[in-house]
């Protein structure tokens, strides 16, 4: 009986123990609240064990489009935002659901087409390149999903002079799903397509497709990090959440960010110290 009860007791200093250690590791993790980009890029999994690594805190990622990202923060989701989609980060802060936004890293889109180029616009502007698709209504995909990208996109049809809402027919076709989704039915198509360079360098099987349009300043793809307001939200991590954000700007963050490399080539490029903030 006195055995008995031993390894009762044991058993239960063992829940015990392990559920203190859950409830520990439960303490020093994190979420972080990012688009697709960022995860589909590889760019996290090779952050993220670092951060570890350095602090011994996880890190949790949740990988949407850049409005769903948002509107699960605005229901408390989320401790930290990494996206790329300024006019709605600013807004986002003004409206008290962040702290403050800092610049983290670039990199920038490129029009992605058929080798064959069939609108002719290599090596144009992107605003040429978009009127020539749109007049001769070469195949275009569009994310179609409200994505960072996806808004690029439509801003860039506006500088070409053109409303794709009226325009848009047969060509123009949506993908409504990831980066990815939308570069393999660009492949299947051979339509042209925007996409941010680091998910373009991360797709392995390009087929006929190829860079058409790179280079013009108004391609840039900035990203921002944000701590959700923690007087709005009681239960944000603040302590970790910011040391999380304080390490992606940091000289140590900052070379990470640099490091990541994909077949030798970088897909972004560290910036905080550029912040305007």
């Amino acid at each position: 009986m006195a055995i008995r009860r031993l390894s009762v007791a044991l058993a239960l200093l063992c829940g015990l123990a392990a559920g203190i250690a859950a409830s520990s590791a439960e303490d020093r993790a994190i979420v972080l609240a990012t688009t697709t980009s960022t995860q589909e890029s590889g760019l996290l999994d090779h952050l993220l064990p670092i951060f570890h690594d350095k602090t011994g805190t996880d890190v949790r990622v949740i990988a949407q489009r850049a409005d769903e990202v948002l509107d699960g923060v605005r229901k408390g989701e989320a401790d930290v935002v990494l996206i790329h989609a300024r006019p709605q980060e600013e807004k986002f802060v003004a409206d008290g659901f962040a702290v403050k936004r800092l610049d983290v890293m670039y990199n920038d889109y490129v029009l992605i087409g058929p080798k064959s180029d069939a609108a002719g616009v290599k090596g144009k502007d992107i605003a040429t390149a978009l009127k020539a698709i749109e007049a001769k209504g070469a195949p275009f995909v569009t994310r179609g999903d409200r994505s960072g990208t996806h808004a690029a996109e439509l801003a860039l049809w506006i500088v070409a002079g053109i409303d794709i809402a009226a325009a848009k027919g047969a060509w123009y076709r949506e993908a409504k799903e990831g980066m990815s989704a939308a570069l393999e039915a660009a492949r299947g198509t051979n339509a042209y397509v925007l996409s941010d360079r680091g998910s373009w360098i991360a797709l392995r099987d390009r087929g006929d497709l190829d860079i058409i349009v790179e280079g013009d300043k108004r391609l840039l793809n900035q990203y921002g990090v944000m701590l959700v307001n923690p007087e709005k939200f009681p239960n944000v991590k603040k302590e970790l959440g910011q040391t999380f954000v304080d390490w992606l700007v940091s000289p140590d963050g900052q070379a990470a960010i640099a490091g990541y490399r994909v077949d030798g080539q970088q897909l972004f490029f560290p910036n905080a110290d550029k912040s305007g903030g």
